[in-house]
């Protein structure tokens, strides 16, 4: 039987969502707290791939086992072997061919700024000292829904087919002395989110004006784009799925 878990974790402590041979990751902790549960080895595949340091309010990894689980006791049970850092939501029965990473329709991510000295937020939001003009970033936030090339965000050496991303929301909203960035679309590319925010934030300082924002992603060149915010600042905040892949009448409705 196939199941989704729903997860929650402070990316802090972690060199980012994937297994490494030599350092800690989300995705090995999840899967050596699972084994140790089900008494079989446990391999997970994640909606995606965050880097080190980057949070997740919300992400789905799948994974088999030849058993029927009781949703609530598991879910306790898993809480309970997990560090403080990581958190089980939800676990749902999908069918046989669901994935996790496949059947995702869309993926969305938040992007804190903080404008004033706050130290409730040191690793959970960039420290930005200096004035922005939010209209202008949302107006260079606006153009990025009609292209769909991305590479001049890409980080360089990435092994994909294509660079083609749909973006269907992108938009800065103010509250107090904290700016959040807010992007969904179809896919990402590594580090996509952490140089569109850099790249918005130099048009907020007037370095870059928005012709210059269309030249950069007419370029394709990552090193036209501005620089690359710090990962403490990102947050995975949604993935959404069909609900034709759900199994039971309990199903989480996207």
């Amino acid at each position: 039987m196939r199941y989704f878990l729903e997860l929650s974790y402070n990316g802090t402590p972690y060199h980012g969502w994937q297994r490494q041979p030599n350092a800690i990751s989300v995705q090995e902790v999840v899967e050596d707290s699972l084994s140790i549960l089900l008494r079989i080895k446990i391999e997970i595949m994640g909606a995606g791939r965050t880097d080190t340091g980057v949070h997740a309010k919300q992400i789905m990894a799948h994974f088999d086992y030849h058993g029927e689980l009781e949703m609530d006791s598991f879910k306790y049970k898993l809480n309970s072997i997990l560090p403080a850092e990581i958190a089980i939501q939800n676990l749902y029965n999908v069918k046989d061919d669901a994935h996790a990473r496949f059947d995702a329709l869309s993926r969305s991510y938040k992007y804190y700024v903080t404008i004033e000295k706050d130290p409730f937020r040191i690793n959970k939001s960039y420290y930005l000292k200096k004035s922005l003009d939010v209209d202008l970033m949302n107006e260079a936030a606006k153009l990025l829904l009609n292209y769909t090339n991305f590479k001049c965000f890409s980080k360089s050496k990435t092994d994909v087919k294509t660079y083609n991303c749909t973006i269907t929301n992108a938009v800065w909203e103010q509250n107090g002395s904290q700016l959040i960035f807010s992007i969904s679309a179809n896919r990402f590319l590594r580090n996509m989110v952490r140089a569109i925010v850099g790249t918005l934030i130099e048009i907020g300082e007037h370095k870059l004006n928005l012709s210059d924002l269309i030249r950069i992603i007419k370029s394709e060149d990552r090193s036209q784009a501005g620089y690359s915010v710090p990962a403490h600042g990102l947050y995975l905040t949604e993935v959404k799925y069909p609900k034709t892949i759900y199994k039971t009448d309990g199903r989480k409705e996207w």
